[in-house]
């Protein structure tokens, strides 16, 4: 069975620091038009990590393309550079500042790889594009968020500790 894309977005860029923060706007407002408010910080910092890295170790252009691709049930984010060397996931000493990048890539995402592309490589990573709309993401993440004081459907009393951590 072949599927298409749901939904595509592509940007093509040099990818210099002041482009980074441009690519990382788009991003935002694409996610923000098809309704995926939720992945937008996920993506743009995932993205925003792909492009310091071929910012830093492409050779010999900085030229790239970021692609947005939902299908199904998933958010694609990859960057296509031509550069051919794979990258490497370094292990970071606590005090490093950089070389993280790839080891944040895997913990925000849901999957990631890389693979040779024609003459340079692609970098993706996955994140599951979530079809409720934001304020119900709460609950499908197992967190559900008290009602306000004044509504009179709210028992008298202290409000119930909740333990987790909070999406959106």
């Amino acid at each position: 069975m072949i599927r298409q894309p749901s939904r595509h977005c592509t940007v093509e860029l040099q990818a210099v620091p002041a482009r980074i923060g441009h690519v990382r706007r788009i991003v935002s407002a694409q996610l923000r038009y098809w309704r995926l408010d939720a992945l937008i910080d996920p993506a743009a910092l995932g993205v925003t990590e792909l492009l310091a890295n071929v910012h830093r170790h492409a050779r010999p252009s900085k030229q790239c393309t970021v692609e947005l691709c939902v299908l199904l049930d998933q958010l694609t984010v990859s960057v296509h550079d031509e550069d051919p060397r794979l990258p490497r996931i370094r292990v970071a000493d606590s005090w490093d500042t950089c070389g993280r990048g790839l080891a944040l890539i895997a913990a925000l995402s849901e999957s990631w790889g890389m693979r040779p592309d024609g003459s340079g490589k692609v970098v993706w990573f996955t994140l599951p594009a979530l079809t409720t709309a934001p304020e119900e993401v709460c609950t499908v993440r197992g967190f559900r968020e008290p009602p306000p004081r004044d509504d009179p459907g709210t028992p008298a009393g202290p409000r119930p500790r909740i333990r987790g951590t909070r999406v959106g």
